[in-house]
């Protein structure tokens, strides 16, 4: 997936840039974003890394720092972090408002209309993922995957789960919560009482293949943070 979201995702090492980059989806996505006033941009991408267009998916056996080109930075936790000690119980959480991506145009001009479909539980949207006519097609590679997006586009929209006010987080989990960041933006809402979603609150997304989202700029050009609960890697 074009990491968003995606995924992944909103969330993508930005800073000031008219760019204009795509996210492509892997089948049974989750990320999870919040709006950060780090310096740099952080990125928790399951031990995987995902810079740059391609991901690499050589072996990360250590936890570590990494920083691309672009300015995105990610952080790779050791194997024994778990931001949740089980994702088994979460199908009965409710995505309220899924959009469908329907996409029209031609030649690498396209234009996408994001259509707000009926909630649906998060169980209902990963057997809707993983289904044959939703999931991620087989391919040899990278390089054949991309190609197969760009060819496909404009064919069987898939739905995103956008904009989810919340975290998956366990309450206890100290280290790296995005809920729990204790950064500047934590003055905002304990000295003023604003709350402000997606940018001093988490969101979640949950993606599938071909969901999409531009790469562009935050409120106020702030930076963000997300983590990659489970899904496929991240493209770019």
């Amino acid at each position: 997936m074009l990491a968003s979201s995606n995924t992944l995702d909103s969330e993508f090492g930005k800073a000031r840039r008219d760019m204009t980059q795509l996210k492509l989806s892997g089948s049974d996505q989750y990320v999870e974003i919040m709006g950060i006033s780090h310096v740099y941009h952080l990125e928790f991408c399951g031990g995987r890394t995902v810079t740059n267009a391609e991901p690499e998916l050589e072996s990360e056996e250590e936890s570590g720092w990494r920083k691309d080109e672009g300015g995105r930075e990610e952080v790779i936790p050791p194997k024994e972090w778990k931001p949740r000690r089980s994702y088994d119980d979460i199908d009965n959480m409710v995505i309220p408002a899924p959009i469908q991506q329907v996409v029209t145009g031609q030649s690498g001009l396209f234009t996408q209309y994001n259509i707000q479909k009926k909630p649906m539980l998060v169980g209902d949207y990963r057997r809707l993922a993983n289904s044959e006519k939703y999931c991620t097609p087989r391919h040899q590679d990278f390089d054949d995957l991309e190609r197969k997006y760009w060819k496909n586009l404009t064919f069987v929209s898939p739905l995103y789960g956008a904009d989810i006010s919340g975290s998956l987080y366990d309450s206890d989990v100290e280290q790296w919560n995005i809920g729990n960041l204790n950064t500047l933006l934590d003055m905002v809402e304990h000295q003023c009482g604003i709350i402000i979603e997606g940018v001093n609150t988490p969101y979640l997304y949950f993606g599938m293949w071909k969901t999409t989202f531009a790469w562009h700029t935050e409120d106020m050009d702030l930076y963000s943070i997300n983590y990659l609960h489970f899904g496929e890697p991240k493209s770019w």
